[in-house]
């Protein structure tokens, strides 16, 4: 789909449909709209689409009055999901070139760029695998700025970087588990870096092994599919600033728990459990395009989970690459595991600052439900800066604690420490355990597990994957200051 900006009057605009967002309390008396307001046909709620056929004095076929709710809530990540609602709306309807109009206080480069976005994450399906279905595209979106709209082009050029990205993290979440292996997807990060000029490394078992890897390896051992660790890496031309930024994402292709083996409802589900590490890679091929003044490398451990007969069992313990035991007392406790080696390499290699993100635990999905990812840290200043960039990229996150107390629930008799504590805290005692490997580093931990996927479409966003936290480290990345 080619996005571009347009700065003609609304009415000269030529679509097939043109989308128009219309507020709560706010009447449209263009386009002979006034009617359906004053019928209450049309209210301006969020996500309520209302089409008008052949509107007068308009060069559009058609008109979608797209609802974006309460003017005071209504900011580019609103916008973002109007834009995609609106967008599969019309999709459905077979339009094939579509224009979203702003109004001149509304189109700021962030706007613009959200409404990009939007109709991009909007129009992916994940249905690639489905024969003998109509599948409609859409071929343009405009978004229609006006000539006072300064950057407008750019804006635009950034919203369609950083939705496609997300939509390719999106993908690379959606597929099988047998088509999507730590090797495939080791495959698909070679693949996207040598298109985006980033450089990647890719690790096998047994450079694992010589690092000393124990706890990766561990996870990695019950399955007839080797592990990867996925490295890439992005260098400015001239950097500025001491930091050097590591992300880090979980990376389990599939999760059956191993021998500690997870019930059998909605395991199907369980091909997510790399959408942490999906989403960096999405990152850091939006960050390749954008450019930011400071290195960044990306860091995902790729194994499948299996109760094969090489699996570690409950008891076993294992010696991480930091040189720390752990008493694995739950193997589906698996992703702090492969974590703590690759969040141990990062920092090997340099990293001053890192942020991690994995769909780990079920507990975070108790405290936040699927609405925000929880947030750890080791820093507040590191903390400040993860939330300042979800918040300008419109992806909820909750800071959640880390009192150091909370480590008396992770005791072992045998090794340093056991692989989960107690029941209670376990969201929290899964981010103590990630945070003894991150040490003095400044370090965030997110948890993803409740929003790094939909069970059911959303009018934006279609079921499955969502890519998140994405566009949080790319904001991060690009907007560093020391």
């Amino acid at each position: 789909m080619k996005t571009t900006v347009e700065r003609q009057a609304v009415e000269q605009i030529e679509a097939d449909a043109l989308i128009v967002p219309v507020l709560e309390g706010r009447k449209e008396e263009r386009f002979g709209a006034a009617g359906l307001f004053d019928s209450g046909e049309v209210t301006g709620k969020a996500f309520e689409l209302t089409m008008i056929h052949h509107p007068p004095a308009v060069a559009a076929a058609r008109v979608l009055l797209a609802g974006a709710g309460k003017a005071a809530e209504f900011d580019p990540a609103q916008l973002r999901k109007v834009a995609g609602a609106a967008v599969r709306h019309l999709k459905s309807k077979s339009s094939k070139n579509v224009a979203l109009a702003l109004e001149p206080e509304r189109a700021a480069a962030d706007y613009i760029s959200a409404a990009v976005e939007g109709a991009i994450l909007g129009h992916y399906e994940p249905d690639q695998y489905k024969t003998g279905n109509d599948k409609t595209a859409l071929e343009s979106f405009r978004v229609v700025a006006g000539p006072e709209a300064a950057g407008a082009e750019g804006a635009a050029e950034r919203g369609r970087i950083l939705a496609e990205a997300q939509n390719f993290a999106r993908a690379l979440v959606n597929e099988p588990a047998n088509r999507l292996t730590p090797a495939n997807i080791a495959e698909a990060a070679r693949q996207m870096a040598t298109e985006f000029h980033l450089d990647c490394d890719v690790l096998d078992r047994d450079q694992m092994k010589a690092l000393g890897m124990g706890a990766l390896l561990g996870v990695a051992q019950g399955s007839a599919e080797p592990p990867a660790l996925i490295v890439l890496r992005y260098r400015p031309e001239n950097p500025v600033g001491a930091a050097h930024l590591g992300l880090v994402g979980k990376g389990v292709t599939f999760d059956t728990g191993g021998i500690s083996i997870k019930p059998s409802e909605g395991m199907e589900k369980m091909k997510y459990d790399m959408a942490g590490g999906a989403a960096m890679l999405g990152a850091m091929r939006a960050i390749a395009q954008l450019k930011p003044a400071i290195p960044v490398s990306a860091f995902v451990p790729c194994v499948e989970n299996m109760p094969g007969s090489r699996a570690q069992r409950p008891g076993d313990i294992v010696t991480t690459m930091s040189g720390k035991t752990v008493e694995v007392i739950n193997t589906d406790a698996e992703g702090r595991l492969i974590l703590a080696d690759a969040i141990t390499y990062a920092r090997r290699q340099g990293c001053t600052h890192l942020v991690d993100a994995a769909t780990l635990t079920g507990a975070i999905v108790v405290a936040l439900g699927h609405l925000r990812v929880g947030l750890f840290a080791n820093q507040d200043a590191m903390r400040d800066r993860v939330l300042a960039a979800a918040g300008a990229a419109g992806e909820r996150m909750w800071p959640m604690p880390l009192d150091p107390d909370y480590k008396d629930y992770l005791k072992s008799a045998f090794a340093d420490l056991p692989n989960v504590g107690g029941r209670w805290g376990g969201a929290v005692t899964a981010a103590i355990f990630l945070k003894e490997f991150a040490e003095d580093t400044p370090w965030v931990h997110l948890d993803i597990a409740g929003t790094a996927w939909l069970d059911d479409p959303k009018p934006f966003l279609a079921k499955g994957a969502t890519g998140l936290p994405l566009r949080t480290m790319v904001r991060l990345a690009t907007e560093w200051k020391d």
